[in-house]
C-alpha cells in the first residue's frame, strides 16, 4: 500500500483519484501519522453504490416533500427554544 501525505492529497486530488480508480490502495498521513485509507469499493459496497439515486432525482424528491409538508415551527428561534427545553 502506498503512502500519500495530506498535502499531496490536497494538491493532487485528481491524480490520486485516478490511482485509486485503477485499483491502488493508499494510506493518507498527516504529520507523519496514518489517518485514513483510500481504496476502491469492494464487491458488496459497489453493488450498494449502484442502487443510489442520482443527485438530481434525490433533490427533486426533497423539494417535493418540502412543498407538501407544513413546518413544525414558525422559525429557527422557536425550533431552538424547543430543542433547549428538551434537555
Amino acid at each position: 500500500m502506498s503512502i500519500v501525505t495530506a498535502k499531496q492529497l490536497k494538491q493532487k486530488t485528481g491524480e490520486i483519484i485516478k490511482r485509486v480508480r485503477s485499483g491502488e490502495r493508499l494510506t493518507v498521513t498527516y504529520r507523519g501519522k496514518a489517518v485514513a485509507v483510500i481504496a476502491p469499493p469492494e464487491g458488496k459496497k459497489t453493488e450498494a453504490l449502484k442502487e443510489l439515486r442520482s443527485f438530481d432525482e434525490a433533490w427533486r424528491d426533497i423539494e417535493q416533500t418540502l412543498k407538501t409538508t407544513k413546518p413544525g415551527f414558525k422559525g429557527w428561534r422557536e425550533a431552538t427554544e424547543w430543542m433547549r427545553s428538551r434537555t
